[in-house]
């Protein structure tokens, strides 16, 4: 087998097997049985197990980042350079959403692998996401020029609890289905993106947080003991 086809049968039996089993109970031994390759391959083309969840993580992420950015570009050529914060915000959790909801996408294998990534976190997958943050500064940016009054801070919580929303959806949507006893349609993405992009919007254009004033020392008894203060 070529070397290129060596490395793709190895991604691509690594992310079957993980997509199925998770993280933890898959090794390197049962990836090369899939791959029918030998373990010296793994280590020539990736080195570790870590390394080789990274590829797959990368790879997939790169594909939805790149999604979310053309979406991006798009909303703001149709505002002559300024987005709404919706189209902001759609761009955001859109492609995310669609990638691993939906009778036509959950079932694939990237879908599951990336749903794995997201319920389980693995030390690779949690470096990556706390590293490559580049891509999100230029939502934050289209934040602020949609909502030029709204402070930095503000917009970079929306950002946030966008993004919070939607992995929240994809991880706890058996959850949600036998909570809500099949009444929430996990099939009608386009309805699960406009519930988290509206309530995304509204948390945003409600105006600041208020500061809450400093926690005064409670009185025992009407007097201050030394634990108090």
């Amino acid at each position: 087998m070529a070397s290129d086809q060596t490395r793709s049968a190895i991604l691509a039996a690594a992310e079957r097997l993980y997509a199925d089993r998770g993280f933890g109970d898959v090794t390197l031994r049962d990836i090369v049985a899939e791959a029918n390759v030998n373990l010296a391959a793994v280590n020539y083309h990736f080195g570790s197990k870590d390394e080789l969840i990274a590829e797959l993580f990368v790879t997939r992420s790169i594909q939805t980042n790149r999604e979310r950015l053309n979406e991006l570009r798009a909303a703001e050529e149709k505002g002559g350079g300024r987005a709404s914060i919706e189209d902001i915000m759609r761009a955001l959790v859109g492609p995310t959403l669609r990638g691993c909801l939906g009778p036509d996408r959950e079932g694939s294998t990237a879908a599951r692998f990336m749903i794995r990534a997201s319920i389980e976190s693995v030390p690779p997958i949690r470096r990556i996401k706390n590293r490559e943050v580049d891509h999100l500064r230029k939502f934050a940016a289209a934040m602020r020029r949609a909502m030029p009054a709204s402070s930095d801070t503000e917009l970079y919580w929306g950002l946030h609890f966008a993004l919070a929303m939607a992995h929240h959806t994809i991880r706890e949507k058996e959850r949600l289905l036998r909570l809500s006893e099949g009444k929430c349609d996990l099939d009608d993405v386009h309805a699960i993106i406009d519930r988290v992009v509206t309530v995304s919007v509204t948390a945003l254009t409600m105006g600041d947080v208020p500061s809450r004033p400093a926690a005064r020392p409670v009185a025992m008894h009407g007097r201050l003991t030394r634990q108090d203060l």
